[in-house]
């Protein structure tokens, strides 16, 4: 999954455009509060339109949100400098949602993702809340890295199995 842009209006990306499977259908706009995405997504956007903040969010909805747990997720970029600001944006939102469904009154008004997740009955809060902390726990294991990284990482844990150099 590569992803679109955060807004400067709520929920809505600057120049996304969500290309569902199938060719020939025309893009449809992206909306961080719509139904996550399945299967195979392509969202794009313009350089500085907010991408690492749309990843960090749809991680964190992933998460908390009982669809997947990180370990279960591969989030890359290209660049090693790319790669160390989305590790550190994806933790940045997964503890600020942490916070917001510790304490719902210090919840920031601004961020829609947040207010997503709130917008559910307490025992559900809770379900998510519990989510999130278990993916904070295991955070130093998430698999966010460069497509390099990753695929040295998978060739290393191949072991003797792997036929190729390392």
């Amino acid at each position: 999954l590569a992803t679109a842009a955060r807004a400067r209006t709520v929920g809505q990306a600057m120049n996304p455009a969500v290309h569902p499977p199938g060719h020939g259908r025309a893009p449809e706009p992206f909306d961080i509060r719509d139904p996550l995405p399945t299967g195979t997504t392509l969202l794009e956007a313009s350089a500085g339109t907010g991408k690492t903040w749309t990843i960090g969010a749809l991680v964190t909805r992933f998460v908390a949100e009982g669809v997947a747990t990180l370990e279960e997720m591969l989030v890359v970029t290209f660049g090693k400098a790319a790669s160390q600001e989305l590790r550190e944006r994806v933790r940045a939102q997964l503890v600020e949602a942490e916070h917001a469904l510790a304490d719902p009154a210090t919840a920031p008004s601004d961020n829609e993702v947040v207010t997503l997740l709130l917008a559910c009955d307490p025992a559900e809060q809770a379900l998510r809340r519990q989510r999130l902390r278990a993916a904070l726990a295991s955070f130093d294991g998430a698999t966010i890295a460069t497509i390099h990284q990753f695929c040295h990482q998978v060739l290393r844990s191949l072991g003797v199995a792997g036929d190729t150099d390392a």
